[in-house]
């Protein structure tokens, strides 16, 4: 999605949200500043690493997620796909024995996973937002392979690709790399959360909060504005 285009969802949201665009704008500048000095993928770089396929399965934290893990080993050869964990999603895949090749987060999941999967691989793209300034500071250096992301005016090292949760983002950022069919997994967009989406919760399941419910609404729009202009196979395993 070109940035145009995208500023007309993200002044939407900002609105909606009471979002500060200032905020948002720096947190982007210093993950540039941290991209600049540790080095940093770009999307051509991110490109050459998964060029090995484009078919992309994109793995959201919803209550449907290890149903639908089971199923995708049980049917799908999973070494054609490139792999790509929104967040948390990172922690169910772990716990089946996966390995992502992407995962793209803002970095309020299960952090020692995400870890974990950079260690054994991952590329992790970080996206910087105005509320989660600490952990960008704090996380960005550990990871090897990292592309920066924002949902405010790209700078420098980091990329606007469109997309607002770490879901629909994740479909945008394959989108830019070239994926002609993409598999939803865990993509609910529903009234639920998980453990894997609220690492805090005492249960494995949970209603979700209003905000919560309107960021999947967010992302489900989007997902659908994806299915209708670009040039994809989509499918969603929900449906």
């Amino acid at each position: 999605m070109e940035f145009g285009l995208w500023e007309r969802y993200y002044k939407e949201i900002l609105d909606d949200f009471g979002f500060s665009r200032d905020d948002d704008e720096n947190s982007a500048k210093i993950l540039d500043e941290i991209l600049s000095e540790m080095g940093c993928l770009t999307l051509d770089d991110l490109s050459q690493i998964v060029g090995f396929s484009d078919k992309y399965i994109i793995f959201g934290a919803g209550p449907s997620l290890k149903e639908h893990i089971v199923q995708l080993k049980e049917n799908y050869d999973l070494k054609d796909y490139v792999l790509v964990a929104a967040d948390g999603a990172t922690t169910a895949l772990i716990e089946e024995r996966l390995a992502p090749d992407i995962v793209a987060t803002d970095l309020d999941g299960n952090m020692d996973d995400i870890l974990l999967a950079d260690l054994r691989g991952a590329n992790i793209a970080v996206h910087a937002h105005g509320d989660n300034i600490d952990q960008v500071i704090r996380y960005t250096s550990f990871f090897t392979n990292v592309i920066g992301t924002t949902q405010s005016q790209p700078v420098g090292n980091v990329y606007n690709f469109g997309g607002f949760t770490d879901g629909d983002r994740a479909i945008f950022l394959a989108i830019a790399l070239g994926a002609r069919e993409i598999i939803l997994a865990g993509m609910d967009f529903g009234e639920i959360v998980t453990r894997y989406s609220r690492p805090n919760l005492s249960a494995d399941l949970a209603e979700a909060d209003e905000f919560k419910k309107k960021k999947l609404q967010y992302a489900e729009r989007l997902t659908n504005w994806i299915i209708e202009n670009e040039n994809a196979d989509i499918i969603n395993l929900c449906e």
